[in-house]
């Protein structure tokens, strides 16, 4: 074969090696790109919960559901206390509530002698079944004092009693027989309300089946 002929042959192949390696590399990202799917789909339901615990994190379901039950209490609403609380982290405030639900001393005094814990302890509110039985306790008596209205409950958790009896009392006078969040005079505690009620809905459609919903 002459050098043009042999020249001629070696043009034509190159062009054919050049399709063959374009196709093996698009062959290549296609793989790349499946694989790349695959994992997404597989790591996406992880993912989501990873995010959805970040932004509503939630602990201790089993020891919510139980008071939850022994109280006759929302178990939403105890996980929303909980979250705009403490976001579920056992931590003393700077005035020294205590615990996931941020328990008074006082306070946490008051429901042992209430509730028959003559073994309590302060330390004791560190525990997450026994704070969160005694904050469940306190929502339930707080209920009941109010007559089931939640946001009253709510702002006298947050407020104290004495706070929400007085306002109470001069909204009967004035003939005001309902009392929903934003009728709170309180602005730190309305907005405390509002918060509330909010998580417990969140909690309500994101955790229905961890909380027995």
């Amino acid at each position: 074969m002459s050098a043009h002929a042999h020249t001629r042959t070696a043009s034509r192949r190159r062009p054919r090696r050049r399709a063959r390696v374009q196709r093996r590399r698009l062959v290549f990202l296609l793989v790349l790109v499946g694989l790349a799917a695959i994992a997404l789909l597989t790591l996406k339901p992880w993912a989501d919960k990873a995010v959805q615990e970040l932004k509503l994190p939630l602990r201790h379901e089993d020891v919510i559901r139980q008071q939850a039950s022994e109280k006759d209490l929302d178990p939403s609403l105890i996980a929303g206390v909980i979250y705009v609380e403490s976001r579920f982290r056992d931590q003393t405030s700077h005035a020294g509530a205590k615990g996931l639900m941020q328990l008074m001393p006082a306070t946490a005094d008051y429901i042992a002698r209430k509730s028959g814990g003559t073994r309590f302890v302060q330390g004791d509110l560190a525990d997450p079944q026994i704070n969160i039985s005694y904050g469940s306790w306190y929502l339930r008596y707080l209920l009941q004092r109010y007559n089931g209205n939640v946001a009253l409950a709510l702002a006298a958790y947050n407020a104290g009693e004495g706070k929400v009896d007085e306002w109470w009392r001069a909204a009967a006078d004035r003939g005001e027989k309902f009392v929903v969040a934003k009728h709170i005079p309180f602005p730190e505690t309305r907005e405390y309300v509002k918060k509330v009620l909010s998580a417990r809905n969140a909690y309500r459609h994101e955790y229905a089946h961890e909380l027995g919903l």
